[in-house]
């Protein structure tokens, strides 16, 4: 009898711990289960009209800069001599290598590539615009990224991207992908030629954010709907922003805030190694020629 009054007892307490066991399990699976919900709802909605999309573009959405392969194209069609080439191709080694944005620097790499492009007709650059896309860009769209802009596209959203590329470039490569359309640096034109001045400055920095809100505004958007998309520090104002920031294959500076900010981070560069921006993998004439970024643009972001 006393090994009986022994096991009853401990049988009624296995079954309470049992119970509670159970009833803990099922509190944790479910609190589990929410805390995923949470954290992943579905994304992007379907049918939000209130809701859209802003890309970046370069390393972005391609790999190195539209105005690099665009500059590219320019010199191949005789648009400046190697002197000016030359000349450009300096100017954008300064930028990739003194690690800050100088002023005098900046004022003079604009004033130079806008008298490339001054008495040209806007009709002329984006014809060419269309042929380059074809001949050095088309192949260079990142498939992962596609892929997201294509999901808010399938959802219903609209997508654009933004870019210090001239808007000329930026809606070129926004029509060929299928996107909604682009901001983008904006030069000065009179009855249909290039002044050699812009409106304003460039799409750069701060200046995307504002695009954006401004945007969202005539649009009836709600940023904390929206989605951005960059590779770029540069693009933190824009992507703080909205509720859904994500950063594509970061820098070193995006990463780390990133990080802090709990955002979401895709990289799809092999190797996690980060793309050289304006450095194709070619060399010779073809590559040294992408320093005539600066040629349409006006300006290019710096890493």
């Amino acid at each position: 009898m006393a090994a009986l009054g022994w096991l009853t007892p401990r049988r009624r307490s296995a079954t309470a711990r049992s119970v509670l066991a159970g009833e803990a399990s099922a509190e944790a699976a479910r609190k589990s289960t929410l805390h995923v919900s949470e954290r992943e709802p579905e994304f992007p909605v379907h049918g939000d009209e209130r809701a859209a999309a802003f890309f970046d573009l370069d390393n972005t959405v391609m790999q190195g800069a539209a105005l690099f392969h665009f500059g590219r194209g320019l010199y191949k069609r005789k648009f400046f001599d190697t002197r000016e080439l030359a000349r450009f191709a300096w100017q954008q080694a300064w930028f990739r290598l003194a690690g800050v944005e100088d002023p005098e620097h900046m004022q003079e790499a604009r004033d130079s590539a806008l008298s490339i492009v001054q008495g040209h007709r806007v009709a002329e650059l984006q014809s060419i615009g269309e042929e380059i896309y074809d001949e050095y860009m088309a192949e260079r769209i990142w498939p992962g990224t596609r892929a997201l802009a294509q999901a808010h596209l399938d959802a219903g959203q609209r997508v654009w991207l933004v870019t210090a590329a001239p808007v000329e470039i930026a809606t070129v490569i926004a029509r060929r992908l299928g996107l909604t359309g682009a901001l983008g640096t904006v030069a000065e034109s009179v009855d249909g030629v290039y002044t050699g001045k812009l409106v304003g400055e460039p799409l750069h920095g701060p200046a995307k954010a504002e695009a954006v809100r401004a945007l969202a505004l005539a649009e009836g958007l709600d940023l904390s709907r929206c989605a951005a998309y960059s590779d770029s520090h540069n693009d933190i104002p824009m992507l703080s922003l909205v509720g859904h920031p994500y950063a594509i294959n970061p820098d070193s500076k995006l990463r780390k805030h990133a990080r802090q900010m709990d955002w979401r981070l895709r990289d799809y560069r092999t190797g996690r190694k980060a793309a050289k921006v304006g450095i194709p993998a070619a060399a010779g004439v073809g590559a040294v020629a992408g320093g005539t970024a600066a040629a349409i643009a006006l300006h290019r972001k710096r890493r």
